[in-house]
């Protein structure tokens, strides 16, 4: 819809003639990143039960993971799902981009982000896992007992490049975060050091 953006969407979800799709936050990480947007997007509005009138709308359209939901909106049976920018862009899909405040994806906002959480099963019957919201960070390691340590060394470097790896990455929805601090940036081979960080942004 060309009426959808990042002010009025939760108002346009709400709407009865709209359905939307979300995954199963249990058994998948985009489905209580979902839940946990709604319930900042609450605190962020100001609209008191938001989250709660989100969440039991359309629960019909939950499915597994959140790659499954894309047949039933290329199909029509829903108008919009709750998606990482990153797979939309894949996908060659539209879509709107949520203010910092909501979105997971501002390191700035860690601190309003961990306000909201969520409840997912977890391995064992009646054993309960609470997820705060925290901004969204892939990392990167090479383990100590790496059987190609060399090799292993050589793909990072050209994954976190910033012209090579990091432009892929880019192109695929995943922006880049690099240099990045880490806590064990002594231990680093020397190599790796230029994409890292010895101190907090914040701390220098």
């Amino acid at each position: 819809s060309d009426e959808i953006d990042a002010g009025n969407w939760f108002m346009i979800l709400m709407e009865d003639n709209v359905a939307f799709g979300r995954s199963d936050p249990d058994s998948d990480p985009c489905g209580y990143r979902a839940v946990l947007t709604m319930r900042l997007a609450e605190m962020h509005y100001g609209i008191h039960g938001l989250a709660e009138g989100l969440l039991e709308k359309d629960k019909r359209h939950i499915r597994p993971k959140e790659t499954d939901l894309i047949a039933l909106l290329e199909s029509g049976t829903i108008d919009y799902i709750f998606l990482y920018r990153s797979v939309a862009e894949q996908h060659g899909l539209d879509f709107i981009i949520l203010p910092s405040e909501i979105n997971l994806a501002d390191l700035e906002m860690a601190g309003f982000y961990e306000k909201a959480s969520v409840k997912i099963s977890g391995i064992k019957p009646g054993y309960w896992i609470v997820k705060k919201g925290a901004p969204m960070v892939y990392g990167v390691t090479i383990p100590l007992n790496a059987p190609h340590p060399e090799i292993a060394r050589s793909f990072v470097e050209y994954l976190l490049a910033g012209d090579l790896g990091m432009a892929v990455m880019r192109e695929c929805g995943q922006p880049s975060v690099v240099p990045s601090y880490t806590d064990t940036y002594d231990a680093l081979p020397e190599s790796l050091r230029q994409f890292a960080l010895p101190e907090r942004p914040e701390d220098q």
